[in-house]
């Protein structure tokens, strides 16, 4: 008697999710979602239920709705280059990947913005229109790879957004699928300031808990007629972080105002972009102005002066755009380079007030001998967001736990001098509990109260953004229950 061939049964969830994608744009093996268990984070890691790769609004919004009508968890991903964890499935959730939206809709030169889909990938939107004269100025330093759907989801920054701004600043237009399903417009062309509450600045930033993007207007700008870009290197990271402050008190605005310390030029030179900084050196800082070119040589020498006040050793103006550009690589490389010289690491993202960065460099040093782990740091030095990376070897057992106590501490040393626990990262699940370094338990609980009104059910990116209620807040809200019942 012939044996029938066993089959292997399939959920009935991804049966339903093939009928909304097709069979060719969905995983839910266990070997084919190892991929997607992480993000840039890789401290945790947890597998999805499947990922589904939609081609167009209509197939997200079909996807949410079904996992809205099932009580399915569900998030967005882009490229998988946050660095927050915001991107991981700690409850099997559906991966909705927006990856295969990736199309740049239009360009419209005359009213400078363009639209495109949220798979676009940052930098090729510079490349796209560059020729026209036009560039896209968010620049986060994973711009060759993470895409602009991800950009807004963190209000992502970059090396120039002490001069142009954060992404929210480049934002006209957006439309979001809401937890739901339902498909909205914000914004976008005819409106691009509209009245009323600020959607699209709540929206940016949310980090993909109130909705999932599918369309992007953004704000293009006319490329400057010039740029010139100085390396000051100095024997005191003290003196390097003084002469931030004063270039920007003297009424200079750079397009970009970067600095590394001595760890962090280790890891860039021996990293795939070295530019053969001095070995000795404590600090450089890497500085750029652009605009009308008459003004820039003034601008050039006064930034010389106030490096020279600070017993700068050496300054120097770069001599071609092939100088300029190899200086860029080994900065925007930075964070990569550090697996040169180190097993694991761990990127912070704080930030604080200009002036205080001597004493919180001091104590992010004091940090660093006390866990007995090298950090090395990385800042948009500008508007003080710093990036302390904290080196581990995730092999040795408890360095881990050591890595994630020294990056709070960092944070905390931010946020105790008036500062911030991110400047362009975003929370994820990194910096949940950090969050009451800034905010009072009431605040939390009236930013949950905002997400509820999009998200009730809290089925997109569940655990993400906001730490647990404290005992005393769920007090307060079965008291505030009780009393609505009453009424």
């Amino acid at each position: 008697m012939l044996k029938r061939k066993k089959q292997n049964k399939v959920d009935p969830h991804i049966r339903s999710l093939i009928k909304i994608v097709g069979e060719s744009e969905i995983l839910y093996k266990p070997e084919d979602l190892i991929s997607y268990d992480c993000d840039g984070f890789t401290v945790h890691k947890a597998l999805p239920k499947a990922v589904v790769f939609p081609k167009n609004t209509e197939e997200v919004a079909a996807l949410v709705r079904y996992c809205h009508m099932n009580h399915l968890p569900f998030l967005a991903r882009g490229a998988g280059t946050g660095l927050s964890g915001g991107a991981i499935p700690l409850n099997e959730e559906i991966i909705i990947s927006l990856v295969k939206m990736k199309q740049l809709l239009c360009v419209d030169y005359e009213n400078r913005q363009a639209v495109v889909q949220p798979g676009y990938v940052n930098l090729k939107l510079t490349n796209s229109i560059s020729d026209k004269g036009y560039y896209y100025a968010p620049d986060p330093s994973s711009q060759y790879v993470c895409t602009i759907g991800g950009n807004v989801a963190e209000n992502a920054g970059g090396a120039h957004c002490l001069k142009y701004g954060v992404t929210t600043n480049h934002i006209l237009g957006l439309e979001v699928v809401l937890p739901h399903g339902e498909v909205i417009q914000i914004g976008g062309e005819g409106a691009p300031d509209s009245p009323g509450y600020d959607l699209m600045g709540l929206l940016t930033g949310s980090e993909g808990t109130l909705g999932i993007v599918t369309k992007i207007t953004v704000r293009i700008l006319k490329s400057p007629q010039g740029k010139k870009t100085v390396l000051a290197y100095f024997d005191d990271v003290e003196e390097g972080s003084r002469a931030v402050s004063d270039i920007i008190a003297a009424g200079i605005v750079p397009a970009a105002l970067e600095m590394m310390d001595k760890t962090a030029i280790e890891g860039v030179e021996a990293g795939t972009f070295p530019v053969g900084h001095p070995p000795d050196i404590e600090a450089f800082l890497l500085i750029e102005v652009d605009g009308i070119m008459a003004g820039l040589e003034e601008q050039i020498e006064q930034i010389l002066e106030v490096c020279e006040s600070w017993n700068v050793r050496e300054v120097k103006v770069a001599k071609s755009e092939e100088e300029r550009s190899r200086w860029w690589a080994n900065r925007k490389t930075g964070f990569g380079a550090m697996g040169a010289i180190s097993p694991d690491y761990l990127v912070q993202d704080g930030v604080i007030p200009r002036s205080r960065l001597p004493e919180v460099l001091k104590e992010i040093e004091r940090i660093s001998a006390e866990s007995g782990l090298r950090i090395a740091n990385i800042f948009h030095a500008g508007d003080g967001n710093l990036h302390p990376l904290i080196l581990f070897d995730s092999r040795i057992p408890g360095e881990t736990e050591k890595a994630l106590q020294a990056g709070t501490a960092c944070l905390k040393a931010c946020a105790d001098v008036g500062g911030s626990i991110t400047g362009e990262h975003g929370v994820g699940i990194e910096k949940k509990e950090e969050m009451r370094f800034i905010f009072t338990e009431e605040e939390i609980e009236a930013q949950l109260d905002i997400r509820d009104v999009f998200n009730p059910y809290d089925l997109l990116n569940q655990g993400k953004l906001f730490p647990k209620p404290s005992r005393c807040m769920d007090v307060k809200k079965i008291v505030k229950d009780t009393v609505a019942v009453q009424s």
